[in-house]
């Protein structure tokens, strides 16, 4: 079964075997407000880059959801935006940087000055569409030594899940780099319920179950591990929030730093009510508009079901994008103009609606 997993021809295995070879000091970084399978990705292949004698370290943007803290490991993780001068120097000595998640400096903010202007070499694993051209050897228009670019695929855990396996350590890999994998994948695919309908996805599922991590508890280490204020911030934005569009086929809610700090809002409270609107029948896309609790900014969150382009409406509207049934991007504007840009996205894409 592994082998049919494989992603790389020869020449393209053993241009990665070669750069992992050449490098001593290495750099995962992923973007910023990382998921879980940003934060998985970048674990996982810090685990498997360690049992070749490397020395890794992870740097993020800044710090992951509240919910994610189970992860194995992540306490080794440096956030740039806490310790930006340490970061800057292991930016500075590292001879390979893995950039994972993610296909433009833009998304690692500050972090990026420091990638751009590194003489290490790069390393993309990304499961994203290039916002211009997939297959160009770049992170925006940044040279990368190699690009290893699988958008079909459901995401970069399942990518570093393969290419571990191609390159032998699936034999090595330990339970809690397969649990890191594991929760990559459920959290980029909303419990498999979307961008997960190849065989190979359960294929590495069923490898990672053999590495003997219980899969029902990553669930509820993810998706039952909110506090009380959380779930009735949910209550709230259901019952007092939620507007519907286009014969109740689209939704709106919105989000402000009031009625956060009003539910305690932490860092990740917010993941996953986009999906709520979905349940309901007929619906075809779903929209949440938040107040950024950091910068000036509305985040943008969209989910949709079936063919309906959420990548699209993101990068024509809201400066962003992602995968069909997935995307995001933000907006520099008040709140109020944030919900006129969408309702002006609904009107735009209505005829697939």
């Amino acid at each position: 079964m592994r082998e049919l997993l494989s992603l790389l021809d020869d020449a393209r295995l053993l241009k990665l075997v070669t750069l992992l070879r050449q490098a001593n000091n290495v750099v995962l970084c992923a973007h910023r407000s990382p998921d879980g399978d940003a934060t998985g990705a970048c674990l996982a292949w810090a685990d498997y880059l360690r049992g070749l004698h490397k020395k890794v370290s992870i740097i993020l943007p800044n710090p992951f959801p509240d919910f994610l803290r189970w992860l194995p490991n992540n306490e080794k993780i440096l956030f740039y935006d806490h310790k930006r001068e340490q970061a800057n120097q292991l930016v500075r000595e590292a001879d390979l940087i893995c950039c994972l998640d993610f296909n433009d400096l833009r998304r690692i903010l500050d972090l990026g000055q420091a990638v751009e202007k590194s003489k290490a070499a790069l390393l993309v694993i990304d499961h994203h569409l290039f916002a211009d051209d997939a297959e160009q050897q770049t992170l925006k228009d940044l040279p990368a030594e190699q690009l290893l670019s699988f958008p079909e695929l459901s995401s970069t855990c399942e990518i570093v899940f393969r290419l571990v396996c191609q390159l032998g350590g699936y034999d090595d890999m330990t339970k809690s780099t397969a649990a890191c994998l594991y929760t990559g994948m459920m959290t980029d695919t909303g419990a498999f319920t979307y961008n997960s309908s190849r065989p190979e996805v359960y294929q590495v599922i069923s490898l990672l179950l053999e590495r003997g991590i219980d899969k029902d508890k990553i669930y509820r280490n993810v998706y039952n591990n909110y506090s009380v204020d959380r779930l009735r911030l949910e209550g709230y934005i259901l019952h007092d929030k939620l507007q519907f569009y286009a014969n109740n086929r689209v939704s709106i809610f919105t989000l402000t730093r009031e009625e956060m700090q009003r539910f305690h809002f932490k860092r990740g409270d917010a993941e996953g009510i986009v999906n709520m609107p979905l349940q309901v029948k007929g619906m075809r896309l779903s929209i949440s508009l938040r107040e950024d609790t950091e910068r000036d900014v509305i985040r943008v969150s969209l989910r949709s079901v079936d063919d309906f382009p959420c990548n699209k409406m993101a990068q024509t509207f809201f400066n962003g994008g992602g995968h069909l049934n997935a995307s995001g991007g933000e907006l520099a504007c008040s709140l109020a103009d944030a919900i006129k840009k969408a309702e002006e996205a609904i009107e735009a894409f209505s005829d697939l609606l």
